[in-house]
């Protein structure tokens, strides 16, 4: 188990690029995978929540070749995917499995999903539940992982209401509605993010999307294409806050997805007093890019609104790091989603603020957090081995005037493997020991 240890840094300065969109990554790899042709992706994610996707289609017999960050997929077609040796080990990556789900309860052969201990406590009845609906034979232990799926099994569309939103609930039933027999509806009652019905349309594949209702019929194809992965929003959003708490500090984040649906912490951030631009906004493979440029902000404490919430989610433990830091009380309700993500990322987060000296008081759904100065805490802070609780409190370091350790930060190269090496290259001060 490694640790962060972090110093104070200063003021930031310079122009990064993030690592690829993990979102779009999965994607690529699964729609790649099941296309007829070639597809070829460059700006790849290298880390291993991504890798873990593409070695599962490996192992399904699809010919994968990667060259660092470039990745050429051979698709097998829609019913070209072999029945794997062994259970199919998706590590700590949710996305992979419940979209996974969808795809494989279609197929003609078994199939046992499994993953890290972390992943085998998260809840799947959610995907279950609708997959069965569809016709799925599907079981999991105590609806989490591992996942039993007994292939073989027709499928029949359904039209479904999300009952929370959830781009990977979503995305899980469109997979499997490209199977079924009818058209497939899902019916949002807020916001997810839309990769895949993006990345549907590029693979030549008909989505209709009609106010909150997106429809695939089963039974077509998907054509190889060439997919360009943006730099993933939730990994720049770790540098966003970092430029926003830092004091003297000016940078740049090149080549940024800003997909509308994904860019709530930057209206949060900007709600809040962010100093925030955004550059040379333009169009790249059907996804919106910008350069983003942040610099020093005096940060107000805010009521988040909730209809941001779900455009946001993965990025909230860096927010309550800027909710720290800003003027007065910020309030989060509505996120209740964030209890059941790598950790408890409310509660995990809340025991991290307690440590540093932060008020803060844990609601069902939410958090209320006082802005205040970092003190010095007694012992180092639990990540619960998750990634994102990692990061947040590496950015914190910005802003203290003593060292703080992070204890767990492993499942840092899930999503970032660079991490540390960027934020040390615009002024940041991250040791990574063990």
């Amino acid at each position: 188990m490694s640790n962060f240890v972090t110093s104070n840094s200063g003021s930031l300065r310079g122009t990064i690029k993030v690592p690829g969109d993990k979102s779009i990554s999965h994607r690529s790899i699964m729609l790649g995978s099941i296309a007829d042709g070639v597809t070829r992706v460059s700006g790849f994610l290298e880390g291993e929540d991504s890798l873990a996707t593409l070695n599962a289609f490996k192992e399904m017999g699809v010919n994968i070749e990667r060259d660092g960050s470039s990745v050429v997929i051979h698709g097998v077609g829609m019913r070209g995917l072999k029945k794997p040796k062994n259970p199919l080990n998706l590590g700590n990556s949710g996305t992979s499995i419940r979209l996974m789900s969808g795809l494989l309860s279609a197929q003609e052969f078994d199939s046992e999903l499994c993953g890290d201990e972390s992943l085998s406590t998260r809840p799947m009845g959610r995907v279950i539940k609708p997959l069965r609906e569809m016709g799925a034979d599907i079981s999991g232990n105590d609806s989490k992982p591992p996942l039993t799926i007994i292939g073989g099994k027709k499928l029949t569309a359904i039209e479904y209401t999300l009952p929370v939103a959830s781009a990977q609930i979503k995305s899980c039933l469109l997979l499997a509605g490209l199977y079924s027999e009818g058209m497939t509806s899902i019916i949002e009652n807020g916001i997810s993010r839309d990769h895949t019905e993006r990345m549907l349309k590029g693979f030549g594949y008909d989505v209709t999307t009609s106010n909150n209702k997106i429809s695939v019929l089963g039974g077509g194809s998907l054509k190889g294409c060439n997919i360009e992965v943006p730099s993933d929003i939730s990994s720049a959003a770790f540098f966003m806050v970092a430029g926003c708490i830092s004091k003297n500090s000016s940078i740049i984040l090149n080549s940024v997805n800003i997909n509308p649906t994904r860019t709530g912490v930057i209206e949060i951030l900007k709600l809040m007093g962010g100093n925030i631009q955004l550059l040379n906004q333009r169009l790249q493979a059907g996804e919106l890019i910008a350069d983003i440029k942040v610099s020093s902000s005096n940060l107000k404490g805010i009521q988040i609104p909730e209809n941001l919430v779900p455009l946001a989610i993965d990025e909230f433990p860096v927010l309550f790091v800027a909710a720290s830091c800003a003027d007065g009380e910020t309030v989060l309700t509505g996120a209740k989603e964030l209890r059941v993500k790598e950790s408890d990322r409310i509660q995990v987060m809340a025991d991290g603020l307690n440590s540093l000296g932060i008020k803060n008081e844990v609601l069902e759904d939410g958090i209320r957090i006082t802005g205040g100065e970092f003190t010095k805490q007694t012992s180092s802070i639990l990540s619960h081995h998750d990634h994102r609780i990692s990061m947040a409190f590496a950015i914190a370091s910005v802003r203290s005037n003593f060292d703080i350790e992070i204890e767990g930060v492993d499942n840092v190269k899930t999503s970032f493997p660079n991490f540390v090496e960027l934020a040390n290259s615009i002024g940041m001060k991250i040791k990574q020991e063990g």
